[in-house]
């Protein structure tokens, strides 16, 4: 980084033209990117340790921050409500006047402070030790008032802040949101918390409706659905394949899928064989298919899509009887995708 950038950092006078501001915007970003590449070294113990106990306790998580650090708290205890964990930020200082009447010795207490020293903080950190309660402090000073009352300490100290005077927190809280995060997901996957799960706690809006909608609420059916019995030939199963999205379901007697027929399966055959129209559907088909149930989330059907690179399947019930067709074109306008 040049020299420019380094003194518009360091305060000093500034030119304002478009080639120093955009080197005083790369120093920033390059400042806030080594906070949070920095934490990489304190991954360990300490955290396994916040995960187990939060994820142990029997009552919610109490998150609590004065300042930048509690527009953090906030942020860490509405993405922990929204991905299975209990959460809820309370202010210091409100909390001094009611607030304090939903706290239990259950519960577990995440502070989080840069300093560690807040006098707010500090009060409330001994009411919380009074009543039993684990107390998780996320901070940027390991020797503080708050590492030293915690029963588990996240480090997110930093070198230094992005803003010119060292004053603004903004590497700081960088940190200290991503130290939130790294907690929200790991408690995420310890609870082995899904979509559906996802989708209950996020019913409106557009996010709701792509994580809510169902199969069956997308799939081609009825006549829009290409369909043949196992006695049939290629020349019918053709047919189907033209008029019917490029799949084509193949049935036994009851109406059970035993196979598909996709166009890239016709195509395959027409290279080696151009005289196909009699050959048996049967002997042409993928008899192990990847199938979606109707009642499945339309999210898990992209999910297969894009792990067996797939842009079809068929929908079938608990008899196997063919229900639909699930398509990622579908998908797409359905905008899951």
């Amino acid at each position: 980084m040049s020299l420019i950038s380094d003194k518009l950092l360091e305060g000093q006078k500034q030119t304002g033209c478009r080639e120093d501001l955009l080197e005083l915007a790369r120093k920033v970003i390059q400042i806030e990117a080594q906070a949070v590449s920095g934490l990489l070294e304190r991954v360990d113990e300490s955290i396994i340790a916040a995960v187990d106990l939060i994820y142990e306790s029997q009552g919610r998580v109490i998150v609590s921050g004065v300042g930048k650090s509690g527009i953090v708290g906030r942020k860490l205890a509405a993405t922990l409500t929204s991905t299975g964990t209990q959460a809820v930020f309370i202010h210091p200082v409100d909390s001094m006047h009611g607030d304090l009447g939903l706290v239990t010795k259950e519960d577990v207490f995440i502070a989080v402070s840069k300093s560690g020293e807040t006098s707010e903080m500090e009060s409330l950190l001994h009411l919380f030790k009074r009543l039993g309660v684990k107390v998780i402090a996320i901070t940027g000073a390991k020797s503080s008032s708050l590492s030293r009352m915690a029963d588990v300490v996240l480090d997110v100290g930093v070198p230094k802040e992005a803003c010119p005077h060292d004053l603004a927190p903004t590497a700081s809280t960088t940190a200290a949101m991503v130290m939130g995060d790294v907690l929200a997901i790991a408690l995420l996957v310890r609870r082995n918390f899904r979509p559906e799960d996802f989708a209950r706690l996020h019913p409106a809006g557009t996010l709701g409706r792509k994580l809510l909608l169902k199969v069956s609420e997308v799939m081609l059916k009825d006549k829009d659905l290409g369909l043949v019995t196992e006695k049939e030939t290629m020349k019918e199963a053709l047919l189907e394949l033209v008029g019917k999205r490029g799949i084509c379901a193949v049935v036994d007697k009851d109406g059970k899928l035993i196979g598909v027929i996709t166009d890239g399966d016709f195509k395959r055959l027409l290279h080696k064989n151009r005289n196909f129209m009699n050959i048996k559907v049967t002997d042409v088909m993928n008899k192990n298919p990847k199938t979606m149930h109707p009642d499945e989330l339309c999210v898990a059907a992209v999910e297969k899509m894009e792990t067996y690179s797939i842009i079809s399947m068929p929908v079938v019930d608990e008899s196997r009887r063919v229900a639909g067709v699930v398509h990622l074109h579908d998908l797409m306008r359905a905008r899951v995708i």
